[in-house]
């Protein structure tokens, strides 16, 4: 069975049969693909697939290999659901996965589908060089999801590393796009504009002993990872690459608040202070701030995790009666 890749508008793979696989193809008039048959002689299945966007490209199936679309590269997704009424794209923590995140689409009722971001240089992109900015990271996101984020009502949740992406993201689609979540849910960060900010340390530039102490410092990282030199070697340079992209991360204060939708700031009480407030600027709608016990990774607990999830939840279940 063939998957789709968006692009830039062309066919990647054109008409081409392999021994395990037969395909007919018709085309739209601008190259687009407008309908896809499959035929796998070794599992007997056939698929037809039907698309309107004009930026797609489609994916060879070679003898049995298939090449997973760049949906499945960038979104990590446990429950897919189609007929969810609303998303909620989450974006990792620095040197985090997603899957945290997408084991959420599991806890979380089925009106809401769960996308986890999966960024370059870990999990199944091990492979792949690390992100250089925060514009590479909203660019990749925004080319793979806008499809499916004017489809229907979305939300943003990111924590720390991850709150910062969030925004970014925020920020791109309405100025580029137009387009503007139903709820934006910031963890564990000040505003990438605000004098906390600003006047924090760039820990990817400490040492490797000096970036452990304050790794063990804020807690969240299992022992075992601390404990084990040859973990560490893979797992240092992730955090520290995403840190490098954050701690360089840089825009101005909004002039006037450029989202309508409300904004709901977690963190956790025993982390070190963060300029919350500073987020209330960024939007006209209600502003709120969540404080739950905890530290840096608060949100690990289960019990405020149920807190957030049920939060969300309410949210978005509101929200989607709004933009009905």
């Amino acid at each position: 069975m063939c998957t789709w890749l968006r692009s830039a508008g062309r066919v990647l793979c054109g008409l081409q049969n392999t021994p395990s696989t037969g395909r007919e193809c018709q085309q739209g008039s601008c190259g687009e693909i407008k309908r896809v048959q499959n035929f796998d002689a070794t599992k007997n299945f056939r698929t037809t697939v039907k698309r309107r966007s004009c930026s797609t490209e489609i994916a060879l199936c070679n003898g049995g290999k298939y090449i997973f679309d760049r949906m499945e590269k960038v979104i990590n997704c446990f429950r897919k659901n189609p007929d969810a009424a609303a998303r909620l794209l989450c974006f990792p923590w620095a040197g985090g996965g997603s899957i945290h995140y997408a084991r959420w689409g599991k806890l979380v009722p089925s009106s809401v589908e769960v996308y986890a971001v999966k960024l370059p240089g870990r999990e199944s992109r091990a492979k792949e060089p690390f992100s250089k900015s925060m514009q590479q990271i909203v660019d990749e996101v925004v080319s793979v999801l806008l499809p499916e984020l004017r489809e229907k009502p979305f939300a943003l949740f990111g924590h720390s590393f991850g709150a910062m992406s969030s925004y970014a993201t925020a920020e791109y689609l309405k100025r580029v796009h137009n387009l503007e979540p139903v709820h934006l849910f910031l963890s564990g960060a000040s505003a990438p504009y605000s004098e906390a900010r600003k006047n924090a340390p760039k820990r990817s530039e400490l040492s490797d002993e000096e970036f452990l102490h304050w790794l063990t410092t804020i807690g969240g990282t299992p022992p075992e990872i601390l404990a084990n030199p040859e973990i560490l070697k893979l797992f240092l340079p992730v955090l520290k690459a995403d840190l490098h992209v954050v701690e360089n991360y840089q825009c101005p204060r909004p002039d006037g608040p450029f989202l309508s939708c409300p904004v709901t700031c977690f963190d956790g009480k025993e982390d070190i202070p963060h300029d919350l407030q500073a987020w209330r600027d960024v939007t006209s709608g209600e502003f709120t701030v969540q404080m739950l016990p905890g530290s840096h990774f608060y949100l690990k607990d289960s019990s405020n995790e149920k807190v957030i999830l049920d939060l969300i939840t309410k949210h978005l279940e509101t929200a989607e009666i709004d933009y009905l």
